[in-house]
């Protein structure tokens, strides 16, 4: 097992658990080894000195020893930042914790993670934590960490013909968007409507670094919501328990609108 000494890694705080009597074990996205699990002891004492560095959200850079299978060990910290938005509301926390849980999901434990990918869940984070639309963020994640999963849809142009020019409409089978001229192909095709559409389009290109304000129709982001849990659940087939929460939200938000008309 090979152990890397004394090493600096920027890192985000997943999520932690007590440990025995006085320590934790602390699992972190970071951007050179992946996501890792950390033994810090003695981190349930009172006046532990990195207490606020492994509260979940936590995020900068952190020093330490990292073995390649197994438990790491932190040895401090620098330049740490607390998403104190995120780690306040409940909605917002849950869709952070949806974004952690689908990374787990792609790149596994203990497995090196593209600093492309680090840094777009980074950005992603901060933008939650900064109160832009959180369900909008997640879609841009879920869509683009498709091809992580093995199912990154054809999104460009018609799958048949190569036609730019809509409508379109999207085919699980053709696993991509077909042009008016070819739905006849797939009577199963999703029937979605060309607002919905343009913004799987648009999702699956966008730099989140360049991204500065979001604004989309509530029930366009029904639409979006549906499509992808549909992608999920056929093509993927990946369970992240945040999302039933987040699931649970739109559901009393539904029932809070109905009341509210009455």
């Amino acid at each position: 097992m090979a152990t890397h000494q004394g090493v600096d890694f920027q890192g985000i705080v997943i999520s932690r658990n007590d440990y025995k009597e006085r320590d934790m074990l602390v699992k972190i996205l970071t951007d050179k080894f992946g996501i890792k699990t950390f033994f810090v002891r003695g981190a349930r004492k009172r006046g532990f000195k990195l207490a606020s560095a492994i509260l979940p959200f936590s995020h900068g850079v952190y020093f330490g020893n990292i073995n390649d299978q197994g438990l790491s060990f932190i040895n401090g910290t620098r330049e740490l930042e607390q998403y104190q938005q995120i780690y306040a509301d409940i909605k917002l926390n849950s869709y952070a914790s949806y974004i952690l849980g689908l990374a787990g999901a792609a790149f596994g434990n203990d497995e090196p993670l593209p600093k492309v990918w680090f840094d777009k869940f980074a950005t992603a984070i901060g933008l939650i934590n900064e109160e832009l639309d959180p369900a909008i963020i997640t879609n841009i994640i879920e869509i683009q960490l498709l091809e992580r999963f093995g199912v990154k849809p054809f999104l460009e142009s018609c799958v048949i013909c190569g036609s730019t020019q809509g409508p379109f409409d999207f085919s699980e089978s053709y696993g991509g968007i077909l042009c008016q001229q070819h739905w006849y192909l797939d009577i199963h095709r999703m029937h979605l409507d060309q607002r919905t559409i343009y913004y799987l389009r648009l999702f699956s290109v966008v730099d989140l670094k360049q991204l500065h304000s979001i604004k989309v129709k509530p029930e366009t982001k029904q639409h979006l919501r549906h499509t992808i849990d549909t992608l999920y659940s056929d093509e993927v087939g990946v369970y992240i328990k945040a999302k039933k929460f987040i699931d649970q939200m739109g559901s009393w938000d539904q029932l809070l609108k109905k009341d509210g008309d009455r």
